[in-house]
């Protein structure tokens, strides 16, 4: 049977990213993407909850620009491997391999610049307050 290996994230990178060039001339970025959800705890106040994931890209992924604080896209699948650390002890890491990065906001000094090229239209993603107004009603029939 059959299985699938698939993850699609949006979040922002936790530091600037590492990139290595192999010998043959291949290369690889690697870094952290933090993933943040909200909910509501017993008490009525909102509380979030951030998830860090190891992200991994190749060749053509790792000659593109990201930095610290970037909002990206990222598809790719999960993937564990195993490494001996300097002790001799065997560690595992899961990461995500990642297909496809797409920038959607860039982080500049203290504020954001869409990542999109000049001359398109971008609309700003709705604010964190904006998701969380209870005045606002959907037109969803249930």
């Amino acid at each position: 049977m059959a299985g699938l290996n698939k993850v699609m994230l949006i979040g922002r990178i936790g530091k600037d990213p590492d990139t290595y060039t192999f010998d043959n001339g291949n290369k690889k970025i690697s870094f952290t993407l933090a993933t943040t959800e909200s909910y509501r705890d017993r008490d009525n106040n909102w509380v979030d909850q951030t998830e860090w994931h190891n992200i991994t890209g190749y060749r053509y992924l790792a000659e593109k620009t990201f930095a610290k604080g970037d909002l990206i896209y990222v598809e790719g699948k999960i993937k564990t491997r195993k490494y001996t650390d300097k002790d001799g002890a065997d560690r595992y890491i899961t990461e995500i391999v990642a297909d496809k990065i797409n920038i959607l906001t860039r982080r500049s000094g203290d504020s954001f610049e869409n990542g999109q090229s000049s001359g398109q239209n971008y609309q700003e993603p709705p604010s964190e307050a904006d998701l969380h107004d209870e005045s606002v009603e959907d037109d969803l029939p249930f």
